[in-house]
């Protein structure tokens, strides 16, 4: 069994896709993917019931891949099927995809 946790890229993500994005309040606030929902990393466990419901995996950013990583390892233990996204933030703005404050 692997540890490697499952990661997705931004390209693969579709149009309407709801991105759970686990950065601080400041950066969330700077910057964030259209439709995105906003659980710090820090509170994550206690918020668990929080988390939206997806048809499929649940896209987990932060802002370069460090916490979203940790986030999807703590999701996939409470049954949650998260996927990483590679790159996470800053790779979504070098991209120069949408971003909405």
């Amino acid at each position: 069994m692997s540890d490697e946790l499952p990661t997705i890229g931004r390209d693969e993500l579709s149009d309407d896709a709801v991105i759970l994005d686990v950065r601080a309040d400041d950066q969330w606030s700077a910057g964030h993917a259209p439709g995105a929902v906003h659980i710090p990393f820090e509170r994550l466990q206690a918020r668990l019931i929080d988390l939206p419901t997806t048809p499929g995996p649940l896209p987990v950013t932060c802002g370069g891949g460090t916490k979203a990583g940790r986030a999807v390892a703590i999701l996939r233990e409470n049954g949650v099927d998260a996927v990483e996204i590679k790159g996470g933030m800053r790779g979504w703005k070098a991209d120069g995809r949408p971003l909405v404050s």
